[in-house]
């Protein structure tokens, strides 16, 4: 070998190396970011939490009994109790970094446990105050309101030297995803039974049945610019064409779910059709000459034959489908609103975990915390249905074999 060809060679191996070391270099940054700012937040009450928090204004009768339960050891220094009533405060920040005062530990002979709710007149209806609720204020007749910016050892000093409250404001947590994580699923579940079907069944028609021809060319051209077409332009489709579709044959009132669902099943259907045509393309002719060759006909071969075999690779054209209702947002926002509900509907706004990330980011200042732990969890919820298609996919493989 020359030394001319040999430097080529060198220089070919050199650029090789460096774009795979640029390309894993920049992946790896991008997860290390997301993690290292995301990782604090990321808790069950975040995922099974309303992200509008509930309000409680609670008062208490004139006779009080108050409690006798000593400070518990399993508290914490930073918990503040008040053996009077019962009641130990925490200081905390919530989920925008906001300084809050959550209730560490409530005992159980404690008078505010019998606190009813003030905005009903009958003074009859109990509310419940528990562990984890978020107090906003405490309101004296005798005294000064304890407030959440003069921190919770105020609050407990407060409370030990009164006999009685006015008001006590509290509330849930909030801030969670709950409502994103269930329209994410509904958006996967209704978008998948709608585009999967077609995809392959179009695939199968243009790859087994279709003549080739001048015709089935422009179909395969039309599709691969569909793959290429930004998705926000199928974002103004959805708003224009099936948000008053569902509005009109549903009782929907606008954007909703399942305007969303069709929008997406309308960008995935060149995705699932070019894969799935891939994957039928890389099956053996010789096991369609076998069948047809043992007397059976063109379509008992296609459904039993071919598309069992093609099986693994339509699964991965649904891993991808999926994973593209996870991520799109540009689309949705137009489709689906960017209303970030607690009460889902299909026929109602919502958000996915997509579009919430962009209305993370959004605010001012941006919630970088925030949006880089529904990114984790993204990539966790994608990270599991990976591993599931691969499982489902070697058994179907083991089977065929």
């Amino acid at each position: 070998m020359s030394n001319k060809r040999k430097v080529i060679d060198y220089t070919y191996q050199i650029i090789t190396y460096l774009a795979a070391f640029v390309a894993v270099g920049t992946l790896s940054l991008i997860f290390m970011f997301v993690f290292s700012n995301g990782y604090k937040l990321l808790n069950i009450g975040l995922i099974v939490n309303d992200y509008h928090a509930t309000f409680y204004n609670g008062a208490l009768e004139e006779n009080i009994e108050f409690s006798t339960t000593t400070r518990p050891t399993s508290l914490d220094s930073e918990t503040y109790y008040s053996k009077k009533w019962g009641l130990g405060l925490k200081d905390d920040f919530d989920r925008e970094g906001n300084s809050i005062i959550i209730v560490d530990y409530i005992a159980s002979d404690s008078p505010l446990l019998a606190m009813y709710n003030k905005n009903n007149e009958e003074f009859t209806e109990l509310i419940v105050f528990k562990e984890g609720q978020l107090v906003s204020k405490i309101a004296y007749f005798d005294k000064s309101t304890s407030l959440t910016r003069t921190g919770a050892e105020i609050m407990i000093y407060d409370l030990d030297s009164s006999e009685s409250v006015r008001e006590i404001v509290y509330s849930s947590l909030g801030g969670g995803i709950r409502g994103s994580i269930i329209t994410t699923f509904y958006l996967i579940a209704i978008t998948i039974a709608i585009a999967l079907p077609i995809g392959i069944f179009t695939a199968i028609y243009l790859n087994e049945f279709a003549h080739k021809n001048r015709i089935t060319t422009i179909l395969r051209s039309l599709i691969e610019v569909l793959t290429g077409v930004p998705s926000i332009i199928f974002g103004l489709m959805g708003l224009a064409v099936f948000v008053p579709l569902t509005i009109k044959l549903t009782q929907a009132d606008s954007a909703n779910i399942i305007s969303g669902s069709l929008t997406l099943a309308v960008i995935l259907l060149p995705v699932i059709i070019r894969a799935t045509e891939e994957s039928l393309k890389v099956v053996p002719d010789t096991l369609r000459e076998s069948s047809l060759a043992l007397g059976a006909n063109k379509t008992q071969t296609t459904f039993k034959v071919v598309l069992p075999s093609a099986i693994p690779g339509i699964l991965t054209a649904t891993l991808l489908a999926i994973g593209r209702v996870i991520g799109e947002s540009a689309a949705l926002i137009f489709a689906i609103g960017t209303a970030v509900k607690d009460d889902i509907s299909i026929f109602g706004k919502s958000t996915s975990l997509s579009v919430h990330i962009w209305s993370m980011m959004k605010d001012e200042p941006a919630n970088i915390e925030l949006a880089s732990t529904i990114a984790i969890i993204i990539l966790m919820i994608v990270l599991l249905l990976n591993i599931t298609i691969k499982l489902i996919s070697k058994r179907f493989i083991r089977e065929l074999g």
